[in-house]
């Protein structure tokens, strides 16, 4: 048996007594016996069941303070879908929680078989809700993503989702071919003319519910960070007042667009209509606090998975 098998069949193994630990209920003395290894073997065959990304753990009991938190965000900010995940004090993840419970939420609604549009922007924390998504089989619905997807120097962009979901979710999708931001207002403006770009554009403004994630633009703003602006452009939009961006869009402290920069140069599709439809967005974390508050103030967005610790914040500010 080559190193290749020997791996599958350990994770065979280990998915078998994750099965057995977690939805039969058995112990790990029981799993021993039942697979014919120790009890030492099998508590490692169930973690590595968990570090692999095999089990996958829910909790279904509401939580009171996060669901009078969301209550009370919903209400403020007259959003029309909150959900509010607890905080880990020791993590300084921007990701966990708000991942998994976006991952349920976007499964729910593939899970209908009244055919969707469903739209999504990129970002880490969106490609980390995207890979808790089980495999299905959705060919009711379209899946259509927001921005381009070529960063600078030709590569495809790491955290655009569009074809990680495709791998998952067996539905229509649509991709960008473009890159994330054009070289000029006029490369743009000829992209975006294109014949195969123009329904894609068009289905995007028809989303019935839409995914995003918010970028800050502090020092290590995800646009500079993954190359698509340059040094010198991050400061010319916090010099304009630019405090964060969704799809590439940078916005101020008002939920204003920042005019020119970047922005006449965005490649991405606008924001789909939140009186006709949902925009979603996951975002948690001090960083991001400006650009959320400015996101749910200037109605940029009318649906919002968060954490406590951000919920509290919003309402002591908003």
């Amino acid at each position: 048996m080559n190193s290749r098998q020997e791996g599958s069949s350990r994770l065979d193994d280990a998915a078998r007594a994750g099965w057995l630990y977690y939805v039969a209920g058995n112990t790990q003395d029981q799993i021993a016996a039942t697979l014919g290894i120790s009890r030492q073997t099998a508590q490692r065959l169930v973690s590595l069941a968990v570090s692999e990304g095999l089990i996958k753990v829910r909790v279904d009991h509401p939580i009171a303070n996060c669901l009078d938190l969301a209550a009370r965000l919903k209400s403020r900010f007259a959003l029309d879908l909150v959900e509010v995940v607890p905080s880990d004090p020791a993590s300084s993840s921007t990701t966990i929680g708000i991942a998994e419970a976006a991952a349920a939420e976007i499964e729910r609604r593939l899970r209908s078989p009244e055919p969707i549009v469903m739209a999504i922007g990129t970002g880490r924390t969106l490609k980390a809700a995207i890979e808790q998504l089980p495999p299905m089989e959705c060919p009711q619905h379209k899946v259509v993503s927001l921005t381009g997807n070529i960063s600078p120097d030709g590569s495809a962009a790491f955290y655009n989702v569009i074809f990680t979901m495709a791998d998952r979710v067996k539905a229509r999708s649509f991709p960008m071919p473009l890159p994330v931001i054009a070289s000029s207002p006029e490369e743009r403006e000829m992209l975006l003319n294109q014949p195969m770009i123009q329904p894609t554009l068009a289905l995007a403004a028809e989303a019935d519910v839409t995914f995003v994630g918010i970028g800050d633009l502090g020092p290590r703003a995800p646009l500079y960070e993954d190359g698509f602006i340059s040094e010198s452009e991050l400061k010319a939009l916090q010099k304009a007042g630019g405090v964060a961006e969704i799809v590439g869009w940078v916005f101020d402290r008002e939920g204003r667009m920042i005019e020119g920069i970047t922005n006449e140069r965005v490649s991405s599709a606008a924001l789909p209509s939140r009186e006709k439809s949902l925009v979603i967005a996951l975002a948690m974390g001090e960083r991001k606090l400006p650009g959320i508050l400015a996101a749910v103030n200037r109605r940029l967005v009318n649906g919002l998975i968060t954490d406590e610790k951000t919920a509290a914040a919003l309402l002591a500010a908003g």
